[in-house]
C-alpha cells in the first residue's frame, strides 16, 4: 500500500469518528440565519477579526463588544481599546466601523443573505466590505450555514492540501486567481474522498488546532 492510500485511509477513520461532531456544529451554523441582524453582523465582525489572529480570541473579544453593545456604537478609538490582542487591531477596528456603516445604512443583510445564492454573497462581500476577501467571506458564509461548497484557504486547509497533494506547495500569497483554483483543486478532492467539502474542512482544522470550532 502506497503511502497515498495509507494516509487516505487514515483520514476516512479520522472521519468517521468525528463526522458526528462536525454534522452537530455545521447544523448551529445552519441555525444563524434565524437569529437577528446584529448577531449576522456579529458573525461577520469575526471573521474580519480572524486573519492572523487566534480564533478563540476573535471570539472571545466580539461577544464581549457584542454583549456590551459597543459592536453597534463604538467609533475606531473605542473599539481599538477592546481589539488589542488581535493582530492589526487598529485597521480592524476601522473596518469594523466601515462595515457597519455599510451593512446597516446600505444594505440589510438578513435580506441580502437569504435571497442570494453563496457565489453572488461572497462576490460582493469582498467587493463592499474593507478587510473581507475570499477567505473571510467564506468563513463567514461557513458560519452561518451558507458555505457548503466554499473553502476557507487558512493555513490549517492549506497545510493538509499539500499533505494530500492537492497543492503542490503552499502559496505565500493568495491571489483571486490562485485562490479561485485551489478552492476548485479542494472540491475534486472532497468528490474524489466521498467527503462533504464543509466536512472536510472542519476535519482538516481540528487535526490541526486539536478542537472543531468555527
Amino acid at each position: 500500500m502506497g503511502k497515498d492510500n495509507a494516509n487516505l485511509i487514515i483520514l476516512k477513520k479520522l472521519y468517521q469518528k468525528k463526522k458526528a461532531q462536525i454534522i452537530s456544529r455545521l447544523d448551529e451554523f445552519k441555525k444563524i440565519l434565524n437569529k437577528s441582524e446584529k448577531h449576522i453582523f456579529k458573525e461577520l465582525c469575526f471573521c474580519i477579526l480572524t486573519p492572523q489572529s487566534k480564533a478563540k480570541v476573535a471570539d472571545r473579544l466580539i461577544n464581549r463588544l457584542y454583549n456590551s453593545g459597543l459592536l453597534f456604537k463604538a467609533n475606531k478609538f473605542q473599539l481599538q481599546k477592546y481589539l488589542k490582542p488581535i493582530r492589526f487591531y487598529k485597521k480592524k477596528s476601522e473596518y469594523i466601523v466601515n462595515c457597519r456603516k455599510k451593512i446597516f445604512l446600505e444594505q440589510k443583510i438578513k435580506d441580502f443573505l437569504t435571497k442570494n445564492n453563496p457565489l453572488v454573497i461572497r462576490n460582493w462581500l469582498i467587493k463592499n466590505i474593507k478587510g473581507i476577501g475570499y477567505k473571510e467571506a467564506s468563513h463567514f458564509l461557513r458560519n452561518i450555514g451558507l458555505g457548503e461548497n466554499l473553502a476557507i484557504l487558512d493555513r490549517h486547509i492549506l497545510k493538509n492540501l499539500k499533505k494530500y497533494g492537492v497543492i503542490k506547495k503552499i502559496p505565500k500569497t493568495l491571489t483571486p486567481k490562485r485562490y479561485l483554483k485551489i478552492e476548485e483543486g479542494f472540491k475534486k478532492f472532497s468528490d474524489k474522498i466521498n467527503i462533504p467539502l464543509s466536512h472536510l474542512d472542519l476535519l482538516f482544522w481540528s487535526l490541526e488546532a486539536g478542537e472543531i470550532f468555527k
